[in-house]
């Protein structure tokens, strides 16, 4: 069973089309998934079943956002080089084929300048831009200070971006659609919980809400949640038990303990005096 549509836009196979030399096609293409192998050096070895049925279900319904990458190891032969478990994913989804980007092994000075130059590019979204500098980070090994530098942006501004792509694929696909704004996205990926983004992305589109609006919403949600959430309560025996400790040793004492039960208590004195007296009455005790 094939996702019902392909979302990947010219755009994001445009950015690599200044490397063709290096790549099958310059573009990214569909894969038989059959055809690919995953990659043996992959650090991570435990997904999560749950996660993976969730991820499924969304490219069963919307297909997929962000291709793999694979690199050619024979005729009609790929290897994983980086989304394994979008590749898991669609498996679990009955995808006979995958959109990927297909990259020579040696390739990756080219395909850094080529990310760079073309992140510069006007018509690009901002889900276009995230999943660019994560191939950078991913594909090209920078860090994210390093990048910042490359493409001539703030860190914070890079970060936003990459950011955008931990929001659900339904509200991803709403910014390339440009159905939300950037700054919608950025108001929504302050949230933690999934359904509460979707809900409030739906709200967007029926209601066509402002930035402003929804950074209201927003605030007043984590207003809200912050107020359910239990407080610390000063515990007065503490105070007893520092005033019981002061009077009987006839020093300043400091509590500090902590939610687990753990912490300490501190003695202090003024003088060599104080010191010896202090010993002593710890030493009858």
């Amino acid at each position: 069973m094939n996702a019902k549509k392909n979302v990947l836009g010219r755009g994001l196979g445009a950015l690599i089309e200044d490397a063709g030399s290096r790549t099958e096609s310059g573009n990214t293409r569909e894969i038989y998934i059959t055809q690919i192998v995953a990659n043996p050096f992959q650090p991570r070895t435990k997904f999560d079943e749950e996660s993976l049925k969730e991820l499924a279900a969304s490219i069963e319904r919307i297909g997929i956002i962000q291709p793999v990458t694979v690199r050619k190891t024979g005729e009609d032969q790929y290897q994983l080089i980086s989304g394994e478990r979008r590749f898991r994913a669609s498996q679990l989804a009955g995808l006979t084929t995958i959109p990927a980007y297909v990259r020579e092994s040696d390739d990756t000075g080219m395909l850094e300048m080529a990310l760079v130059e073309n992140i510069q590019r006007e018509d690009l979204d901002a889900i276009e831009i995230a999943l660019s500098y994560q191939r950078l980070i991913e594909e090209c090994q920078l860090t994210q200070e390093t990048m910042s530098e490359r493409v001539g942006k703030k860190r914070t501004t890079v970060t936003n971006y990459l950011r955008l792509l931990k929001l659900p694929p339904e509200i991803q696909l709403g910014i390339r659609e440009d159905k939300i704004s950037m700054g919608h996205a950025r108001a929504l990926v302050s949230i933690e919980d999934t359904d509460t983004q979707i809900m409030l992305f739906e709200q967007i589109l029926r209601y066509d809400f402002s930035v402003r609006r929804i950074e209201e919403i927003v605030r007043n949600l984590s207003h809200e949640q912050e107020e359910k959430k239990p407080r610390r309560k000063k515990s007065t025996s503490q105070k007893e038990a520092r005033s019981k400790i002061a009077a009987s040793l006839g020093c300043k004492v400091t509590i500090n303990a902590k939610d687990n039960g753990t912490g300490k208590i501190t003695l202090a004195f003024n003088n060599q005096e104080e010191y010896e007296k202090l010993v002593e009455k710890l030493s009858k005790n």
